[in-house]
C-alpha cells in the first residue's frame, strides 16, 4: 500500500532546494502563534536544518514532509513530532502555505496520508494535535480526519497581550 502518495498530492522528505519556501513559511509571522515561534530564521539557520532533514525518526523524534500537488508544486508542510517509539505516540501539525490553496481538500488528504503512514511504517497507537481555541479551520480538519478533542489546556497560550486556549485533539488507531 502506498502511504504518502494520494489522489490530489503527495508527502516527500524535505530537499535543499526548499530552502526558499521553508524560510517564507517559518518567516510568516501570521503563522507564528501556530508554532510557537516569536523570533525569525535566518537563511543560514534554515539551511543546517535541511542538511540534517535526512535523520530518522527514531534519531530525532521527529519528521517533517513536504505536502506536494502533482504537478509537484510545494503546497505546505505537515510534521510529526514528539515521537515516542515505547508508547507508539506522535503529534502532527499541517499548514498549507498560501491561502488560494486552502479549503481545496489539500489538508484532509495530507492528513489521511500521514494517519495511514503512521499505521503502516512506525506502527503508531495514537497520534495527537494541539489546536488554538480560534482556528475553526484546522478544527474542522482534524475533527473530520477522525481526531477527537480530548482536553482543554485554558489559558494556554499568550497571543498579542491575550491568554487562549489550547485544544488537545487525540486519534487512536484501531489495530
Amino acid at each position: 500500500m502506498l502511504t504518502l502518495k494520494g489522489k490530489n498530492i503527495y508527502l516527500r522528505a524535505l530537499e535543499p532546494e526548499d530552502l526558499d519556501f521553508v524560510y517564507i513559511v517559518e518567516n510568516d509571522e501570521q503563522i507564528w502563534q501556530m508554532s510557537a515561534t516569536q523570533t525569525p530564521y535566518s537563511r543560514f539557520l534554515i539551511k543546517q536544518y535541511l542538511e540534517n532533514a535526512h535523520k530518522d525518526i527514531y534519531e530525532v523524534k521527529q519528521l517533517r514532509l513536504v505536502i506536494c500537488s502533482n504537478d509537484h508544486a510545494a503546497l505546505g508542510l505537515i510534521d510529526l513530532f514528539e515521537y515516542n517509539p515505547v508508547h507508539n505516540r506522535a503529534g502532527v501539525g499541517i499548514l498549507i502555505a498560501e491561502q488560494e490553496n486552502r479549503g481545496k481538500g489539500y489538508g484532509a488528504e495530507a492528513l489521511d496520508l500521514i494517519i495511514k503512514y503512521g499505521a503502516t511504517h512506525l506502527h503508531l497507537h495514537q497520534l495527537y494535535a494541539n489546536i488554538a481555541e480560534d482556528n475553526a479551520t484546522s478544527i474542522k480538519l482534524f475533527e473530520k480526519c477522525g481526531f477527537t478533542k480530548i482536553g482543554v489546556k485554558k489559558e494556554w497560550n499568550l497571543v498579542k497581550n491575550t491568554y487562549k486556549d489550547e485544544l488537545l485533539y487525540q486519534l487512536l488507531y484501531v489495530h
